[in-house]
């Protein structure tokens, strides 16, 4: 009896050790995993609405950063009317909630996956799609869902490129040759798509006759935009489209972003051409969306991967000038929607 008493002494005592020795590595583990933990700071919506009533600043853990997969240092990101209409519900993007605002903005790489070879720490970069969830101080997400921008372009400028100047680009590379010498013809020009449009189309030697309202601030918005012909609303009549048609070669192509094909955001109702012009004279009408394109062309990311190179080209060049932006403390970010709202107010950017 005494020696089966010594035995389960030893046993238990043994065991005891053991369970202990468990227990210090299991508390260890957890203290690293504490430390290897990042939080973020996010602007979080969990239902649709008024930004003011749905939309709040959140700390959130991050999920670790698995092979395929980057950490990715949010800088800046801008404020977009689409951005607005997805907290509210009116947008063709229906995300997942709790749902992080923001679909353009740029990064720097801080922590890349064992797979990841196509980005490194300190890389910038931008998101591929929308839905991203920018407006946050830091995020995880798959390498196929960034695309690198180089460094040597201004902050705002590789925040703003995502959105604007890529839609401007697919309009005039992917409906109508274009040419050196031939003439595009749009509305709403002084809008950041317009300028845009006017300086790539500069690039590639295309000349563009810009229809404008007659606002009182208009000069201040077209400083980069001088290369252009500009005529009113209310000054564009038979008789100065006639004199026009003398000075410059017949558009090939039109772009209507007030409440048209490409203007998805604005509810006016617009009349179309007459039968017989569609028919006789051969015009077309197309719609465009960048999310739409993005998404066609997901499985080929070097068609996004040029335009991207070419985009970032001309901002290095100076040929391409992004409009002025209002820069905002990522706290002050009720101010930044606020602005966005209101009419004829610059791109408001957060800065994280």
């Amino acid at each position: 009896m005494r020696a089966l008493r010594r035995v389960r002494q030893t046993w238990g005592s043994v065991w005891c050790r053991a369970w202990e020795g468990n227990e210090h590595q299991r508390t260890a583990q957890r203290a690293e995993g504490t430390r290897n933990l990042h939080i973020c700071s996010a602007l979080v919506y969990r239902q649709n609405g008024a930004h003011a009533d749905v939309l709040r600043l959140e700390r959130m853990a991050l999920p670790p950063v698995d092979k395929h997969c980057v950490r990715l240092k949010i800088l800046a990101a801008p404020v977009n009317p689409a951005d607005i209409n997805m907290l509210q519900g009116t947008y063709p993007i229906r995300p997942t909630f709790p749902a992080v605002g923001g679909n353009e903005g740029v990064g720097e790489v801080i922590e890349v996956g064992s797979d990841v070879t196509s980005l490194s720490p300190g890389d910038w970069a931008i998101p591929v799609g929308a839905g991203f969830g920018t407006w946050r101080t830091e995020a995880v997400c798959d390498a196929s869902d960034i695309i690198k921008v180089p460094k040597d372009i201004s902050l705002l400028g590789a925040a703003t490129i995502g959105v604007n100047p890529c839609t401007a680009y697919r309009m005039l590379h992917d409906f109508q040759p274009l040419r050196p010498g031939d003439t595009v013809i749009q509305n709403g020009a002084n809008s950041a798509v317009g300028q845009a449009v006017i300086q790539i189309a500069a690039a590639l030697g295309v000349k563009t006759i810009c229809i404008i309202r007659d606002r009182y601030d208009i000069e201040l918005e077209w400083n980069c935009c001088r290369r252009a012909a500009l005529f009113c609303h209310e000054i564009l009549e038979t008789e100065s489209i006639l004199l026009l048609a003398q000075e410059v070669p017949r558009p090939k192509l039109g772009l209507n972003c007030v409440g048209g094909p490409y203007k998805k955001l604005n509810k006016a109702s617009q009349s179309i051409p007459k039968q017989k012009a569609l028919i006789f004279k051969n015009i077309h009408l197309r719609g465009f969306w960048l999310t739409m394109w993005k998404r066609d062309n997901r499985k080929d990311p070097a068609k996004l991967q040029a335009m991207v190179a070419s985009l970032c080209s001309l901002l290095q060049s100076g040929r391409l000038s992004l409009p002025r932006c209002v820069q905002v403390p990522f706290g002050d970010y009720r101010h930044a929607l606020d602005m966005t709202q209101c009419a004829h107010q610059r791109k408001h950017v957060l800065l994280m």
